[in-house]
């Protein structure tokens, strides 16, 4: 099905930020745009997937932190571990350079660390507070950091159309 002009490009209406991220949603791709109601499908779904990840993480920070009965807190464990890998997939399946950029490795890091609960479980505090640290400068650091590759050594981007393209 053909999509209209007005179909295919950003509203008037949307801001600066939400024409890149109709972008970014698209992958970067200029030459099959989708709609601006299925990119706000699109972005209101990611991000009420994250608010529900923040509220297991906030839901279970008190059971982890203050040592409280598990059975009080694990229903939040769960949301926040389904939500994170929910988001995971949706990394993962948007760009496969994910798992190269520092973003996916400190990901699976963080993930690393979580399992280690069971061998130090004395240990789930700190454990839990360096997650959290971690989690803030991968969300809210500068772009460099969060798309350099560890395996290139220096920051990589999706191309924009179908090619992948390495910036240096």
């Amino acid at each position: 099905m053909k999509k209209t002009s007005a179909e295919s490009t950003p509203s008037p209406s949307m801001t600066p930020e939400h024409k890149q991220d109709l972008k970014h949603e698209q992958g970067g791709k200029e030459q099959f745009p989708i709609s601006e109601t299925r990119f706000w499908i699109q972005r209101l779904s990611k991000t009420g997937v994250r608010a529900l990840h923040i509220l297991g993480i906030a839901g279970s920070a008190g059971g982890i932190l203050y040592g409280v009965e598990r059975g009080l807190w694990l229903n939040w464990w769960i949301l926040a571990m389904t939500t994170g890998v929910i988001m995971m997939s949706l990394e993962i399946s948007r760009s496969k350079l994910w798992v190269i950029q520092l973003k996916g490795v400190l990901t699976f890091v963080k993930l690393g660390l979580l399992a280690s609960f069971f061998i130090l479980p004395q240990h789930k505090p700190v454990l839990f507070i360096t997650v959290l640290l971690m989690s803030v400068f991968v969300a809210h650091g500068p772009a460099g950091l969060r798309h350099y590759s560890i395996w290139h050594r220096r920051r990589i981007d999706e191309k924009q159309g179908k090619k992948k393209r390495m910036n240096g």
